[in-house]
């Protein structure tokens, strides 16, 4: 073995010694990353620390690798770690430095995105309510009072991470910090084009002061780049987009893997097809770096969803569902991608390239070259036709539409982003046979409503309305505003109340006289409602809720919540005139509820004597402002669990003491086109025409609720909590586990090797169809072809009561049956 220089491995020990690790060096040029000397392929995917649990991200960061990414990223958030000034909070799912310790543990680097105004769906975009009670405060423009208070956050993030040695030149894994949001979509919108310019050349500034020693980049940043930051591409497809600087590389930060979901909505579905597609043609297109956004979305605890009105559910069609569970065939789909071109690192990186349009611009052939080798892409954008595409080399290949064909060696096909050859598995929800068969032993307790329906003890009075978000400070979804007066004899009259939403209750001496929400998108609303007065003293008692704050937009943060300025008005049923306008009388203000300042949801040993009902007694249904709660046993195993809430209305729920979120199944997904229509082929959309590959219309817009196995004590009972606000049925409740029901998948060749595998252990019960030829029907529910009796036995022998099995298709299964593609489905 040859040794080293003395000399030169002393004064190399004795520099790692100075740093006290071993560091990693990270740069740039026009082509790639360059770590540690080397330009590299980077496939990143997004896991937000706060929308899973620390028990959960080693299993999701372990998927992750395995499903050949290199990177994880994620955003960091404002709000949850400073809910009030200057109060930090690093504990649980915020333990930031515990996630980036656990990507290290895995062998990947890191992507930080500290902005931090982040969007995200997340309440406020990851911005502190409290920013609002700053005087001078003006969010994401050039002025001190928000600048001081950005630069504040930045640094102590950094500082926390420094101190813990996760930069890349510390030995850490964060590779690359991103600074600001997508700020270049809004910066026109502002009106003051001086401001936000001064204002993100101020940002990268003080990002670079930080020397955190990695580099920066600013997605979404076309126009007016600082210098010394990478800009980058968001969106559904960036093959198209090249940063403005010749001396940056091509990278996607942004990839969206599927879409958020709104309480109004249905299910946003991407095609693993599609997701491929869109990564073949940015690599293509000389990308080097590419983060799927997100690669596991995970849950919406407490009240961390953003909007208005994005559910709790952040599942966004993911390669790792909410649960943690791989979606097949997505997750498959596109580790094969990754391994590919993974293969093609060093050609893509370093070769020369030409681009080629073949008798269209929708059909692009890119030849790499670098020394004796090549490597080539074709590109079909047709969304209606295949074409045959010949190659310089004589040969003639057949390119499905609306994909890419890669070729390492110009050669042989070695991935069409089209043509699946992963597993699709049917995830199913079984039902816990002890709570279905028995239910839940469900006690009750009104919420305390009888302080709030005075004006009497309030926070504080003022003759106006008051905007919500700043009088709350958001530390609660409900601000109450109450005001009395004097009247002679008794009256009937419409109460009339403007609104900016979200949802408002209305109360007129002790009694709700009305209810209402706004429909997602128009938040400004009337409600009109007929009361009766009495003689004397009347009160009035209206009860404001914001269900999740708007998340993006210029000027998002002056979207008003509440019922600001009103007007609140008592009007003649007759004359239909105004005969009191009530907008300036002294109103009494007080953010939240009884039971939120009691911590009912904790299920303190004081407070039990206050619940009603249990094993043997009855709980009144459909019955607003009511808290209920009851004890069940965790399911078994560890397959995930989630709560069927199907049956109540809105609300919150707990389970011991955890906040699960936000829960509203009584509000039906609206009936859109892309119900009745999925085809891969063709541009994929989230917003506008032509939207298809949707699910769930006519339904609960989220029924089912993510119960973390870390918040469950196994061999003792857990706590369930809800606050049923709108009136509902808590007997319906259920609790279910989460796991693979029907895998399936297909050979279009003799020589192509078919894998099933099921999940958490679970094996294969039975093999259903093994037949060449299907026509109909989906994964679980296939109709028609030509059975195989040869690979039926085949299959059957080799999968039967095993978790996984691999079978390769051979000639003998296509005995008494006509070519076709073979297609197996199982049980587990």
């Amino acid at each position: 073995m040859e040794r080293a220089p003395l000399l030169p491995l002393l004064l190399l020990l004795l520099a790692a010694a100075a740093l006290g690790v071993s560091g990693t060096e990270v740069a740039y040029n026009d082509r790639a990353l360059v770590i540690d000397g080397e330009r590299r392929i980077v496939i990143s995917g997004s896991i937000h620390y706060p929308r899973s649990t620390p028990e959960m991200w080693p299993d999701l960061i372990r998927k992750a690798k395995e499903g050949g990414l290199d990177a994880i990223e994620t955003y960091v958030f404002w709000n949850g770690h400073e809910p009030r000034r200057r109060e930090y909070n690093f504990e649980g799912s915020y333990d930031i430095v515990r996630f980036f310790k656990e990507i290290q543990d895995a062998g990947m680097y890191a992507i930080l995105r500290i902005g931090p105004y982040i969007c995200g769906e997340w309440n406020y975009g990851g911005l502190p309510a409290w920013l609002r009670e700053i005087s001078g405060m003006q969010f994401r423009m050039h002025n001190h009072p928000f600048e001081r208070e950005m630069e504040t956050f930045t640094t102590l993030i950094v500082d926390k991470l420094k101190e813990a040695k996760m930069f890349a030149g510390q030995g850490g894994p964060i590779i690359l910090s991103q600074i600001e949001n997508e700020y270049g979509n809004i910066m026109g919108k502002l009106n003051n084009n001086e401001s936000a310019s001064e204002y993100i050349h101020w940002c990268a500034a003080m990002a670079n002061k930080q020397n955190v020693g990695v580099p920066w980049i600013m997605c979404q940043q076309d126009d007016d780049v600082p210098p010394n930051v990478i800009n980058t591409c968001n969106g559904f497809y960036c093959h198209d987009w090249f940063p403005k600087r010749t001396d940056i590389p091509k990278m996607w930060t942004e990839n969206w893997t599927g879409w958020f979901k709104a309480w109004d909505k249905p299910d946003f579905h991407r095609s693993a097809e599609d997701v491929a597609f869109s990564v073949a043609m940015f690599f293509q297109k000389r990308g080097s770096l590419q983060n799927y956004y997100m690669y596991h979305g995970g849950t919406n605890f407490g009240r961390t969803s953003g909007g208005p009105y994005i559910t709790t559910s952040y599942d966004y069609d993911a390669p790792l569902d909410e649960y943690g569970n791989i979606r097949q065939p997505k997750y498959g789909h596109l580790k094969d991608l990754h391994n590919v071109l993974k293969s093609m690192e060093k050609i893509l990186l370093h070769g020369d390239y030409k681009d080629t349009n073949m008798s269209s611009t929708n059909v692009t052939v890119t030849k790499y070259t670098l020394d004796n080798s090549s490597a080539c892409f074709i590109s079909n954008k047709f969304d209606d036709r295949e074409v045959n595409v010949t190659l310089d080399t004589g040969a003639t290949h057949v390119v499905p539409a609306w994909s890419v064909s890669i070729l390492p060696d110009c050669k042989t096909v070695a991935y069409n982003s089209a043509k699946i050859k992963t597993q699709t598995s049917v995830m199913v929800k079984r039902p816990e046979v002890e709570t279905v068969r028995e239910g839940l032993a469900w006690s009750w307790m009104p919420e305390n409503l009888q302080p709030f329906m005075t004006d009497e003890k309030g926070n504080f009075r003022k003759n106006e309305l008051l905007e919500q978000i700043a009088t709350s400070g958001d530390q609660s979804d409900y601000l109450w505003y109450r005001t009395s007066f004097e009247h002679k004899g008794e009256a009937s009259y419409k109460l009339h109340v403007n609104t900016t939403g979200h949802e408002l209750y209305a109360f007129v001496n002790g009694k709700l006289v009305g209810k209402q929400h706004s429909p997602n998108g128009g938040f400004v609303f009337q409600m009109e409602t007929p009361v009766k007065l009495h003689a004397g003293k009347n009160y009035i008692s209206l009860l404001s809720a914001t269900i999740g704050l708007k998340n993006y937009g210029a000027l998002f943060e002056m979207m008003p919540a509440g019922i600001v300025g009103g007007p609140v008005k008592l009007v003649d049923t007759v004359t239909n005139t105004t005969a009191y306008d009530l907008s300036n009388s002294s109103w009494s203000y007080k953010a939240g509820l009884a039971g939120e300042y009691r911590e009912t949801h904790l299920d303190k040993a004081d407070d039990r004597s206050q619940w009603s009902g249990g094993l043997n007694g009855t709980i009144p249904v459909h019955r607003p402002f009511t808290w209920y709660k009851a004890t069940f046993e965790a399911p078994a195993g560890e397959e995930p669990v989630v709560a069927d809430l199907l049956g109540l209305g809105k609300g919150v729920v707990w389970v011991n003491g955890n906040n699960l979120g936000r829960y509203w199944p009584s509000y039906v997904a609206a009936d859109m086109g892309g119900c009745k229509q999925c085809d891969y082929r063709g541009t994929f959309k989230a917003e506008g025409d032509g939207l298809k590959c949707l699910t769930g219309c006519n339904e609960p817009s989220q029924r089912f609720y993510h119960v973390p196995r870390s918040f469950l004590k196994a061999g003792e009972p857990n706590t369930m909590v809800l606050f049923e606000e709108a009136g509902g049925d808590p007997t319906r409740v259920n609790f279910h586990t989460v796991a693979v029901g029907a895998a399936c998948a297909e050979a279009a060749e003799v020589g192509d090797q078919v894998a099933l595998a099921c999940s958490h252990a679970r094996t294969i019960s039975s093999v259903d169809v093994a037949s060449l030829g299907v026509a109909r029907g989906k994964c679980g529910a296939y109709e028609g072809g030509c059975e195989s009796k040869a690979a039926l036995a085949a299959f059957t022998a080799a999968c039967l009561g095993k978790e996984s099995c691999a079978v390769r298709h051979t000639e003998e299964f296509r005995a008494g049956c006509d070519s076709g593609v073979l297609t197996v489905q199982a049980t587990c």
